[in-house]
């Protein structure tokens, strides 16, 4: 007997009645199968009187007993009651007495009812670019700068120099994580470093010690330092000034280039450039779309999604940091991460309920594109594409990835676009 009950929001309360000889069936069964291969000093291998092996065994089967049953007519349940659990229950059970029916309850909650609104025509702008010879100049300038040589000067360090300084920070006068380093080169004018500490090194010559104040930026993501101020202790060793390479024939061959010289060169970087674009106007349409299909719904989310989600960011942040997450390791704080997790967790089940409604199944041919361009990126192609096709866990996220991408396609189809001109450097963010 089965009765559920609604005891707020997503959450129910399901009672479940297993009857008394289903439970005395499957002990006695068991008894009959131990007492064939039980040994009990006095008596003879599969000649023991079932009251001898129900005194010796009989307890201890019970509780196996009830326990699976529990596991089992709980998955009956759910099932018989169309119920789809968004988590793990709660398994109270009533008094437990042999001979009588055992009774439990389960608390768990379940997925919501999604009925997908405001999937067909969301407004979003496509942003259209050329690609000018300004654009292949830059890019050139920087492949330039990945060549340069370095030129140890006697002077004060500019932009574009680079400085080989020892750090340490505090804040409130305690070190913390980070917060030092030996002879670690920063070149000034890339980001590399926080705006003040590379302020802090504007000017400064070999030699010279200078203390700063850098402030971190509240979105900063280390959370115990962001929106901190530190005091840092600086020590130059050397100022270094950059020295391009020349653009010709011998510059090229270092890309691969044969023949064709810079020309060629400028060609292959142009039509890079144009690839990388695409892909950056493709992230910028999917990020509207389902920032779209997010806003255009109201979902009630479990609580249990949105604690697995948090759990997740969280180990994923320490592991970022290059940290190991066990059982005693000291999370980042969860009220951060509360808004951007029941973000992920309303789109995940907003992309599942468009799966389900357009009838969407994964693109077997998009995903053998998909794992042979991640292959071709890895310095060995052959070995990488054994692992991935052999390895079933990792095929199972490619095709995940592969079926989102078909989910931004299918709301693409329905979207109203506008284009949008830009430059090559809007796009790219730079």
């Amino acid at each position: 007997m089965v009765s559920v009950e609604t005891t707020g929001g997503l959450e129910r309360r399901m009672t479940v009645q297993v009857p008394a000889d289903r439970i005395e069936n499957e002990v006695d069964s068991r008894l009959v199968s131990v007492g064939k291969n039980a040994k009990i000093k006095g008596f003879r291998p599969g000649k023991i009187p079932m009251s001898v092996i129900r005194q010796r065994y009989g307890v201890q089967i019970f509780q196996e007993v009830l326990g699976e049953l529990m596991q089992s007519t709980y998955v009956e349940a759910i099932s018989k009651e169309e119920l789809r659990p968004a988590g793990g229950p709660r398994i109270e059970p009533g008094p437990i007495e042999q001979g009588k029916a055992l009774e439990y309850t389960a608390t768990f909650e379940v997925y919501p009812d999604v009925e997908l609104k405001g999937h067909e025509g969301i407004a979003v702008k496509r942003p259209v670019a050329e690609i000018a010879d300004a654009d292949v100049d830059r890019m050139m300038d920087n492949l330039r700068r990945q060549r340069a040589e370095w030129d140890e000067v006697d002077r004060p360090a500019a932009d574009s120099d680079r400085v080989t300084v020892d750090f340490s920070g505090t804040i409130d006068g305690e070190a913390f994580p980070g917060g030092g380093g030996e002879s670690v080169p920063v070149t000034l004018g890339e980001g590399q470093m926080l705006p003040d500490f590379e302020k802090g090194l504007a000017g400064i010559s070999a030699g010279e010690e200078r203390d700063i104040k850098v402030a971190f930026p509240a979105e900063y993501g280390a959370s115990e330092l962001a929106g901190k101020t530190a005091d840092f202790h600086l020590q130059a060793h050397k100022v270094e000034a950059q020295r391009l390479p020349e653009l010709n024939d011998t510059f090229a061959m270092g890309f691969g280039i044969a023949e064709g010289g810079i020309a060629k060169l400028r060609e292959e970087v142009a039509e890079n450039m144009r690839r990388e674009m695409a892909q950056a106007v493709r992230g910028r349409l999917r990020e509207q779309l389902l920032e779209g299909l997010v806003e255009a719904n109201d979902l009630e989310l479990p609580a249990v999604l949105v604690k697995d989600e948090i759990r997740s960011m969280q180990e994923n942040a320490i592991r970022r940091m290059g940290g190991e997450v066990t059982e005693h390791t000291e999370l980042p704080p969860s009220e951060p991460l509360e808004e951007p997790a029941r973000r992920r967790v309303k789109l995940g089940l907003l992309v599942a309920e468009v799966i389900r409604g357009g009838g969407i199944e994964v693109d077997g041919q998009r995903v053998r594109e998909r794992v042979m361009e991640l292959a071709m990126g890895t310095p060995n192609p052959e070995e990488t594409l054994k692992f991935y096709t052999s390895n079933r866990q990792v095929m199972e996220r490619v095709e995940m990835d592969v079926l989102e991408e078909q989910v931004v396609d299918w709301l693409l189809e329905r979207a109203k676009v506008t284009d949008e001109p830009v430059g090559f450097q809007d796009i790219m963010g730079q």
